[in-house]
């Protein structure tokens, strides 16, 4: 997995440049990721990095003309081409590495420096000429750095995995991660679901110096909140000012750009504002495995305006063959933060990696301007979680309830970072990332719109018909754009969320309560068409059919280890209930196995596993 490792201490040099080489060593996943260490032992540091070939942090570190500033990254920041222009100006070599001018830009600036980078990325600045060092994040701390300090070092990775591979005494879960990832389906804030690690808060800037450990944030939410807001043709206008420029920062890449397109609203505003660039993009679409989703029918038809190649990405049988190694990858590969029931992202990536290494999406775009949100308690079966878990649990939940902040901060720094972290970790594996809508200045803007546009996509609908109105004659999968108005867009929108909802629930299934409806329920929409026509993925129906067997030898080890979280008699209960179809676990289901994998891959079989993957 792309990313930083590293620790500061004052052991002997080979003692730690020995930990620092097993660490980069864990995080070495795939033949095309490329590593490296660098070592200032007078100063008692110790890092090293994995990143994609030819990726933005592919060549470090990155130095300065002396030599005594060092940089070491994960992730990718943006430049604006006046702030090139002022370096070249004032004397620096840029030369062609994508992301030398950091360094320079720090000669400039100093520790403001970190406060006006703008991406999703961590690392750590060395500076000889003060002695000093600086380990930090990305304001929204979506790019992770695990933690852990003792009485004689700092060690940190994007990966918990690599603590956990040279600090055994970790290899053990956290109760308080466990209830929360039990309540929510992730942990809050620092906690993590192990032992002593702890992640860092976003914006976090840590100076090492003379042995000491300053920690502070250099940037707070607060900052944005207190914007006065905007009248609703002034936000509209500066939203598409805004927009338009930022736009050209994700397309610029060395070779092909792949486009991540969807049939909805926030992949439409990128197609319909796209730059020229020398080579054109490529677009592409997750669909099932036969029949193609309307996502995939109207991209394609969004790609055939724009004059651009489409693919539509299908799961083939071979998911299927290999669905138990897809499940414990994707859990080993994001340390738990994404299930087993997520084994289909790094599945589709690989496929996507073909087309391009660089994937830009309309990820994000819902939560940051319409307040989308997919965060929310779990609906777990009542019997399943041990009673002891209960009261951490439920402390979690009037927690969360009790938070009373700004709709966009709780989804740029809470919900983007916390939630949806396990997707974009699984699909990061395999594929450079890229969205516009976590950029800063696009996040700052949003804070601003008035209280009429905050959840309403009359901002993004005239933003798509002011810039390329062809694109307007085609509807989103929730039909929206096209003719807006009048009985007959209220018919069509309304059949749209209809059919939506109820793909949704042969997806995802009813409730338990009224399972045995589902057969029925099924027949119907299947009578109907509406099967697959907005999901691609179906875990609960697969799990039943073609995963049965799957579902049957992972639960029974579940139950043979005896975890001390849940009851094991309920998990027999609860397989074979939802394998005959009269029950819906599949909730359940996703959280007992991935307990099982994280507990059975990265406790028990970690040294095993880096050395089986020395020898792929």
């Amino acid at each position: 997995m792309p990313g930083i490792v590293g620790m500061i201490s004052q052991r002997p040099p080979e003692d730690c440049q020995r930990l620092v080489e097993t660490m980069v060593a864990v995080m070495q996943h795939e033949r095309f990721y490329v590593s490296g260490t660098h070592f200032v032992p007078e100063m008692g540091l110790y890092a090293g990095w994995v990143a994609h070939e030819n990726s933005f942090a592919a060549s470090q570190p990155f130095l300065n003309e002396r030599r005594d500033l060092a940089l070491i990254l994960s992730g990718e920041c943006f430049l604006d081409p006046q702030t090139r222009i002022e370096l070249h100006r004032k004397g620096h070599d840029i030369g062609t590495n994508k992301a030398s001018w950091l360094v320079h830009l720090y000669e400039e600036q100093g520790e403001q420096f970190f406060g006006n980078l703008n991406g999703i990325f961590s690392g750590l600045l060395i500076d000889k000429r003060q002695r000093k060092a600086f380990l930090f994040n990305d304001r929204y701390g979506v790019d992770r750095i695990y933690c852990h300090e003792t009485a004689d070092a700092v060690y940190f990775a994007s990966e918990a995995k690599a603590l956990l591979r040279v600090l055994e005494q970790l290899r053990s879960f956290d109760e308080e991660g466990i209830a929360q990832y039990l309540a929510f389906g992730c942990t809050l804030a620092s906690r993590t679901l192990f032992r002593g690690i702890d992640n860092m808060p976003g914006a976090s800037l840590w100076s090492f110096e003379n042995g000491t450990c300053c920690k502070r944030r250099y940037f707070s939410p607060e900052t944005w909140e207190t914007q006065p807001p905007l009248s609703g043709d002034d936000f509209q206008t500066q939203f598409q000012e805004t927009f338009k420029r930022i736009l050209p920062r994700y397309f610029g890449f060395d070779s092909r750009m792949g486009i991540a397109l969807t049939g909805g609203l926030d992949t439409r505003m990128i197609m319909a504002c796209r730059p020229e660039t020398t080579d054109k993009p490529v677009c592409f679409t997750y669909s099932g495995e036969r029949v193609d989703t309307l996502d995939a029918r109207i991209a394609s038809r969004i790609a055939a305006v724009c004059r651009l190649e489409h693919h539509t990405l299908h799961i083939g049988q071979d998911f299927f063959a290999d669905f138990a190694a897809l499940a414990d990858r994707t859990v080993y590969l994001t340390d738990g933060c994404f299930g087993v029931l997520g084994a289909h992202e790094i599945y589709m990536n690989r496929l996507a990696r073909q087309l391009s290494p660089m994937r830009l999406t309309g990820n994000y775009g819902g939560e940051v301007l319409r307040g989308v949100s997919t965060f929310k308690a779990l609906p777990l079966a009542e019997g399943l979680v041990d009673a002891r878990l209960f009261p951490a649990m439920q402390s979690s939940i009037e927690q969360v309830a009790g938070w009373k902040e700004h709709q966009i901060t709780f989804a740029a720094f809470r919900e983007v970072p916390w939630n949806l972290f396990g997707n974009l970790q699984a699909g990061r594996s395999q594929i450079g990332f890229r969205t516009p809508y976590m950029d800063n200045e696009m996040v700052s803007l949003a804070y601003r719109a008035p209280e009429s546009l905050r959840r309403s996509r009359a901002t993004a609908l005239r933003l798509v018909k002011e810039n390329d109105p062809l694109l307007t004659a085609i509807p989103t999968d929730r039909a929206h754009l096209g003719h807006a108005h009048g009985p007959g867009a209220f018919l069509r929108r309304s059949h749209a969320e209809i059919t939506f909802k109820l793909d949704y629930y042969i997806s995802e299934g009813l409730p338990n309560w009224l399972s045995p409806l589902d057969p029925l329920f099924n027949g119907i929409a299947s009578g109907l068409g509406l099967v697959g026509l907005h999901k691609h993925l179906h875990y609960r129906c697969w799990l039943k059919q073609r995963l049965a067997a799957y579902l049957s030898g992972a639960m029974d080890e579940a139950c043979r280890l005896g975890s001390p979280f849940w009851n094991t008699a309920f998990l027999k209960q609860m397989a074979a209930g939802h394998l005959r179809g009269r029950q819906n676990y599949l909730v359940e289901i996703n959280v007992v196995l991935t307990l099982e994998a994280i507990e059975r891959q990265l406790f028990r079989e970690l040294p095993r596993k880096l050395k089986q993957l020395a020898n792929c």
